[in-house]
């Protein structure tokens, strides 16, 4: 079954420029924003029963809206993309995203740690209100309707709940997310269908993601059974991580991971992963290494496990002097020989630097975002696919990674924004 959406909504054929946004997630949706503020008919379509689903998961743990460090550091969080969205950035910045909220109804604070959340910490109330006023200012949103594509003559194709739905529309913006969680819509299958039209993709790579330790012993299996039924799922805090970049620069960050089936997730892990990443597919694997005691320096844990322990079990001995028991005491034993062990001096190393080996990234789609997208090469200064004149994109499909922080969600916003600006200019040329 072939339909038109303009078909069935005639009333619309006499209105002035339509435009087809593709993903509901905080891009898309600042997009129909910029341009249903500016009197454009907008039509959104997402493949999902309810636009959000993402941004409504990322706020279960309370909204990470943005990050309150001044801009200049802010930017520095994209790495080497920071040249190509600190413009938008500048149009939308973390401030401005504050101030944004704020219209809805939604009070923000600063957290201890910089970052921004709504006073309720909730993102279902935010959303809600976005997305009245959206549909108070005529944007119509269009569920179950998964992109396909473009038909030979040109019309978005949409595969929906009744068919097949093709789409004509002045300009279309693209939001389609990465290829993470792709139960809740975004699973990267814009990939093929926007190589086919030209543009250049760079590939798809999980970013914000877990990692699995080297595999050891007769099994391969990772961690020991031990430490697996014993500690899987428990928070190991507070530690220090600490990384030797290709430049040989060193990475220190103090904060909290967990212990996983297979290796380390969480967010300390998370601030590291792009390098980390990168590691493993330079040299096959990567090796970080664990303060226990950030909290001390490596002069009083050398006092403390030199001390004379009697008769007391080594755990019994780093418990009483140090504080260390439970899973730090079991990666002790997981990581060190018996001689290492014994040896207060080496213990006490190991202690301030413990050396995990990770050997490979959790799968793409258990990441919290991805790296890799549309390259800004093949996109104008509107956003515009160069090889597909009247066709933009915006949010993470894009080439640019960030670490977790409000980050991920200021910078979708304000691509979005710019999208919206770009087809706003797009169509007053063409009048």
């Amino acid at each position: 079954m072939t339909d038109s959406l303009q078909d069935k909504t005639p009333e619309r054929a006499s209105t002035g420029p339509r435009v087809a946004i593709v993903g509901g997630g905080p891009a898309g949706l600042m997009a129909a924003e910029v341009l249903s503020r500016q009197g454009v008919s907008v039509d959104l379509f997402d493949a999902m029963p309810s636009v959000g689903r993402k941004f409504l998961l990322a706020g279960r743990g309370g909204l990470n809206l943005t990050h309150s460090e001044p801009l200049p550091a802010f930017l520095t969080r994209f790495g080497s993309r920071q040249a190509d969205l600190a413009p938008q950035i500048h149009q939308f910045t973390p401030d401005d995203l504050r101030a944004w909220a704020k219209g809805l109804g939604i009070d923000t604070f600063v957290g201890t740690s910089g970052r921004v959340f709504p006073t309720d910490m909730k993102a279902a109330p935010l959303l809600r209100a976005w997305l009245h006023r959206l549909r108070q200012a005529g944007v119509r949103f269009h569920m179950r309707h998964r992109w396909a594509g473009w038909a030979d003559t040109g019309e978005l194709r949409f595969n929906a709940p009744q068919g097949e739905v093709l789409v004509s529309a002045d300009a279309t913006v693209l939001a389609l997310g990465g290829a993470s969680w792709a139960r809740l819509g975004s699973d990267g299958a814009w990939v093929a269908p926007l190589e086919a039209a030209g543009a250049s993709v760079a590939p798809l790579r999980p970013a914000n993601c877990g990692f699995d330790v080297q595999p050891t012993g007769p099994d391969r299996s990772g961690w020991s059974d031990h430490l697996r039924q014993r500690f899987a799922g428990q928070p190991i805090k507070p530690v220090a991580v600490s990384f030797v970049g290709q430049d040989g620069q060193i990475h220190y960050q103090q904060g909290e991971f967990v212990l996983t089936d297979t290796g380390v997730e969480g967010s300390l892990i998370y601030a590291f992963s792009a390098r980390i990443r990168d590691e493993i597919e330079r040299t096959g694997q990567a090796t970080i290494h664990l303060d226990l005691l950030p909290q001390h320096t490596l002069a009083q844990v050398q006092a403390e496990t030199a001390r004379p322990r009697g008769p007391r079990s080594l755990s019994t001995h780093l418990k009483s002097r140090l504080g260390i028991q439970g899973i730090k005491m079991a990666l002790l034993h997981e990581c060190l020989t018996p001689a290492e062990l014994n040896d207060a001096q080496a213990l006490a190393g190991k202690i301030k630097a413990l050396p995990i080996t990770l050997a490979r990234p959790r799968p793409v789609d258990e990441a919290i975002s991805t790296a890799g997208g549309v390259t800004f090469e093949s996109l104008d200064a509107r956003s515009m696919l160069k090889a597909r004149p009247g066709v933009f994109c915006c949010g993470e499909m894009l080439d640019w990674e960030a670490p977790t922080g409000g980050y991920l969600l200021t910078a979708s916003m304000a691509s979005g924004k710019a999208a919206g600006a770009g087809v706003s200019a797009y169509l007053n040329a063409l009048e």
